[in-house]
């Protein structure tokens, strides 16, 4: 499940377990063994309790424990950054704009970042907020609660596009537009956008649709889409938020990773 290419990514980023000489105890699990089950769970959103023996993933509990240990590591991010670096390196990000939207998820046992969606009944949720380059790549992902509106996530957003790597000079962080839909209309963030020395392209309410900014806000959707794709982040089943954003951070890498193995092969 994990590929060489990936691993070889990942391994150098783990933390080092050092192995107790008192009592050793039993031998930690083979991490790209376990990394195998966290992935299993992702893909295919089996309950932690019913991640299947056989496999050799190891237990559900181990794999939550890891998963839980390499987010606060930082694991995660890093992967995001590097793979982002070298998606820069190929040439493959659009820094002429960046687009924005919000997604909103169930969150059947409640927890920290959820709340009443005015979406779905009222019923207690989650939002995904995604920000992406100009061709969809991932650049940064947040999880609230499903009654924040959109546009209070946009500045976070933008403030959480990390600094890019891959080319010589500084790091890239700053797109030249941010491209969003009627619910970040709002003056006020207009201004910090633009102070920011980004220009604002956001469909404004009361006028007709047709703006023709659609032809560059479909690619966070289409995003949103792969991102949903694995069945773990469809519904939100963590009572912890960490551990749901783990699985979303773990889940832009491997988008990033996908788009950055199709570049090889074409």
């Amino acid at each position: 499940m994990v590929s060489d290419e990936l691993w070889a990514r990942i391994e150098p980023l783990l933390p080092v377990v050092p192995r107790r000489t008192d009592h050793p105890g039993r031998k930690r699990l083979d991490d790209r063994k376990v990394l195998c089950g966290i992935l299993f769970v992702l893909y295919t959103g089996i309950p932690w309790e019913f991640l299947p023996q056989e496999l050799g993933f190891g237990s559900g509990m181990t794999a939550w424990r890891r998963l839980r240990d390499w987010h606060q590591a930082g694991v995660w991010q890093r992967l995001h950054e590097n793979l982002l670096a070298e998606l820069n390196a190929a040439d493959a990000l659009d820094w002429s704009r960046v687009v924005i939207d919000g997604s909103h998820v169930r969150a059947l046992k409640g927890g920290p970042q959820t709340g009443a969606s005015p979406v779905d009944r009222a019923r207690t949720g989650s939002k995904h907020h995604l920000i992406t380059e100009g061709h969809g790549i991932p650049l940064a992902v947040s999880l609230t609660g499903g009654n924040r509106n959109d546009v209070t996530q946009l500045m976070p957003l933008i403030d959480r596009i990390p600094p890019v790597r891959g080319k010589r000079g500084r790091p890239r962080f700053r797109p030249d537009a941010v491209y969003a839909d009627r619910g970040y209309d709002h003056d006020k963030y207009r201004d910090l956008v633009r102070a920011k020395g980004i220009r604002p392209m956001i469909a404004r309410r009361g006028i007709e649709h047709g703006s023709g900014l659609g032809i560059y806000r479909w690619v966070v959707e289409q995003t949103f889409a792969l991102l949903h794709w694995f069945r773990r982040l469809r519904i939100r089943w963590e009572i912890r938020d960490d551990i749901h954003e783990a699985f979303l951070s773990l889940a832009c890498g491997i988008i990033c990773w996908r788009r950055l193995r199709n570049l090889s092969l074409s």
